[in-house]
């Protein structure tokens, strides 16, 4: 959808967005204006709060533990952010999709200063592997100590909350300076693994990166634009393989059971209840939190060290400062129990009704369910002070709507399948080297376009072409197993597999396939040196070397699959080079010398540090 809207005109939206976050970070230090709007005096401003003319109504005040709230006009800086900024963005990310909020975010424009700059990474993201493999142990971290200090200091605290802004924002740029890319994002953001949460396999109105052309530009894919030419390209460095900005589908089906995500999808849902639960734990009520008053308490820090826990009309002596993560922490353990509990036990019930159930498939449901319950949990209160104060015909149309987005979203995401994505994928592979062909198919099709088949006519279309000869398949074959290879859709060790189906349709042999891998090897030998960073050197090459000599094998030693491929080289098909088995075994050697020494440095390294320790000792 957005994906769509050229780079210069969300240039643009994000520097407006970016000048009124400054703005608002800038009235958290500085504000002498917008206390008049909340003035319950002031019958001309929407924003005017009616609480503060009750807070000396003994019945209708706000108490937090027993006693009145006192309340006065306040600026509106806090109640800005926390009323209206944080639930658009959670509305956005499931509505829209995570690829319009990616390229409206203002902390990620902030964060590409250094690219702006024309500033290299200095650090190679991948090198760092234990913060690609436990990135969501930290996002999450982060998440929960973000919303530990919510409530216990900057909820109203404007200075507290406007530094934690600014060092969130420095925080961004060293990270991007560092390493470069949407490093940021991906790895450390907090509201990262937000995103991941509500946006599933796609938001309700994504766009579907398996459905554009070739080396397009997808979704929130990095992007600039050129100054000669003024058309935009891609700015990607490769930074995180499934990328979610490249193709939000692709990494939410690889990343499903990555170390983390089981624990941030069930704990986040604990978060959500959690957060809302300690508000009357902590006041003993609930008005407390529906009114508002939070964002605007005088002497926040005061509180940290009186009782956290108010319960049936007595204060319990555990300080606020131990007791909100404790709460929020017993809330993510339950939840995650609850979710690994609820995980099992549909498990079985869909086995026993499909014993050939696929656990992913089952996981998927079961995360998507708890999507959706975390969504409908959030606006119960994200944002519901605000909303309190409208209409009630207008309450009652925004939950309407509330409920109608989150049950199309579940609708949608229920049944998807990481096999009917892989099969979509390659269907539009399929459909544009069908088109290829110089073949009439509105005879064939009765009037209707390659572009109006789903993904199984298309697949059943290209069993049954008639007059197609085995040198058109195979080139059908060979141009989906390139584009694939060169969208990284798999890896190339695994390619005769992820292909195995098509290669049945298009009646081709596994021979057929090393031929093609070969023949891509040797046309286009940089296609497979981009799966380094993903892929060790040492397989990589072991996959190159391993598809010439299974080409050079069925060449040599079945004579069915000569004759066949025989066919095939009479038709036009480049034979493989002889030279490239030495170059394959060559580049084998050397990732295995290389490995090699690394091991010897390995092993020598403690001795030389003895031996200069010794020295050091004898002097």
């Amino acid at each position: 959808m957005i994906s769509q809207v050229s780079e210069k005109k969300m240039h643009f939206i994000r520097w407006v967005l970016v000048v009124g976050w400054l703005l608002l970070i800038f009235s958290l230090f500085y504000d002498p204006i917008s206390h008049h709007l909340s003035d319950p005096n002031n019958l001309v401003s929407p924003f005017r709060d009616r609480v503060i003319s009750l807070a000396e109504v003994p019945t209708r005040c706000v108490k937090v533990q027993g006693e009145c709230l006192k309340e006065t006009p306040y600026p509106m800086g806090t109640r800005i952010f926390w009323g209206m900024v944080v639930p658009s963005a959670i509305m956005i990310v499931l509505l829209f999709g995570h690829e319009t909020w990616r390229r409206i975010c203002p902390l990620y424009f902030l964060s590409q200063i250094p690219r702006a700059l024309g500033l290299q990474p200095r650090l190679n993201i991948h090198q760092n592997r234990w913060l690609v493999n436990n990135h969501l142990y930290l996002q999450f971290a982060l998440l929960f100590i973000g919303l530990n200090c919510r409530i216990l200091f900057i909820n109203s605290a404007r200075v507290f909350f406007g530094c934690f802004l600014l060092f969130t924002i420095l925080s961004a740029i060293t990270i991007v300076f560092l390493y470069g890319g949407r490093s940021w994002c991906h790895y450390v953001c907090p509201f990262g693994v937000v995103q991941m949460i509500f946006t599933g396999p796609r938001g309700l109105l994504d766009s579907q990166a398996h459905k554009t052309q070739p080396r397009s530009i997808t979704q929130s894919m990095c992007r600039t634009v050129d100054s000669k030419t003024s058309q935009e390209k891609s700015a990607c460095i490769n930074c995180k393989s499934a990328c979610l900005d490249i193709d939000a589908e692709k990494a939410y089906w690889q990343d499903l059971t990555k170390p983390g995500r089981r624990f941030v999808q069930y704990g986040y849902l604990g978060l959500v209840s959690g957060y809302l639960i300690y508000y009357y734990l902590y006041a003993g009520n609930f008005n407390y939190y529906f009114s508002g008053a939070w964002t605007h308490e005088e002497d926040q820090l005061a509180t940290l060290l009186k009782p956290g826990f108010y319960i049936l009309d007595k204060s319990i002596p555990i300080p606020k400062l131990v007791a909100v993560p404790l709460t929020l922490a017993f809330f993510v353990g339950m939840f995650y129990l609850i979710g690994n509990k609820s995980e099992k036990a549909f498990f079985s019930y869909l086995r026993r009704r499909n014993p050939k159930i696929d656990r992913q498939q089952v996981l998927h449901r079961v995360f998507s369910l708890f999507t959706f319950v975390a969504f409908n949990t959030f606006f119960i209160y994200g944002g519901r002070p605000e909303i309190l104060r409208l209409p009630f015909l207008l309450q009652l149309i925004f939950n309407a709507l509330i409920i109608l987005i989150s049950t199309l979203w579940l609708d949608r995401t229920w049944d998807r399948s990481e096999e009917e994505y892989n099969k979509e994928s390659l269907a539009y592979k399929l459909r544009r080297q069908l088109k290829k062909l110089s073949f009439n198919f509105s005879q064939l099709l009765q009037g209707r376009s390659l572009d109006e088949l789903n993904s199984h006519e298309l697949y059943l279309l290209a069993s049954v072409l008639p007059n197609a000869t085995r040198q058109e398949y195979y080139r059908i074959y060979k141009g989906i197993l390139e584009e694939a290879l060169s969208e990284k859709r798999f890896k190339p060790d695994i390619s005769k597999e992820a292909l195995q189906q098509l290669r049945q349709k298009l009646q081709l042999q596994d021979e057929e396939h090393d031929c093609a891998l070969a023949e891509i090897i040797q046309e286009k030998p940089n296609l497979l040196n981009s799966f380094t960073s993903t892929n060790s050197g040492l397989s990589l090459a072991r996959t190159k070397l391993r598809a010439v000599r299974n080409n050079h094998g069925s060449l040599r030693d079945s004579a069915m699959e000569e004759q066949s491929l025989l066919g095939l080289r009479q038709s036009g098909i480049k034979p493989i080079q002889k030279n490239y088995l030495p170059q394959a075994s060559t580049q084998i050697k050397r990732v295995r010398d290389k490995k090699q020494r690394n091991k010897n440095d390995s092993q020598v390294l403690p001795t030389k540090i003895k031996d200069i320790s010794d020295r050091n000792d004898r002097k």
